[in-house]
């Protein structure tokens, strides 16, 4: 909720699929929750709701088991689930520490992200095959077939 805090980083975010593996799920809540994660990162599960019921299940049963043993009072961990899901496992089991985020527009969005997302002056980016005013280190390209636009 600041315009000046960085954008995580790859290691501090899992964009969840009905693919992802417990594994995964299990190394982003260690990291959440150890003695390290006190560097002011932050860890997020995007999309949630997409996991499968087993890999759900041993979501809660790693963040408890964890929480019990951890030395962190104050961890950053978020879990992002979509509104809708009503049925998702991660929406029930967590659903006493839910809470709901600000809704911002796209305006704002956007400018935030412009912000974030420059192109360091005097690099050669793959950012410059984008005809747009400004430089940016990061497109989302969207496709509706598997593998078009990757």
């Amino acid at each position: 909720n600041t315009r000046t805090a960085p954008l995580p980083t790859y290691d501090e975010v899992l964009v969840c699929t009905p693919d992802t593996e417990e594994e995964e799920v299990e190394l982003i809540v260690r990291r959440a929750l150890s003695s390290d994660s006190q560097n002011q990162k932050i860890y997020c599960l995007l999309g949630a709701e997409k996991l499968a019921y087993k890999v759900s299940k041993q979501l809660e049963s790693h963040f408890f088991r964890l929480l019990q043993s951890s030395t962190v009072p104050d961890y950053r961990f978020i879990i992002f689930c979509n509104a809708k899901a009503h049925n998702s496992y991660v929406t029930t089991a967590f659903d006493t520490y839910k809470v709901t985020i600000p809704c911002y527009s796209m305006t704002e969005i956007q400018a935030y992200l412009s912000t974030h997302l420059n192109v360091p002056r005097g690099t050669a980016p793959v950012a410059q095959a984008f005809e747009e005013p400004y430089q940016q280190n990061v497109k989302f390209v969207f496709s509706n077939q598997a593998g078009m636009g990757r």
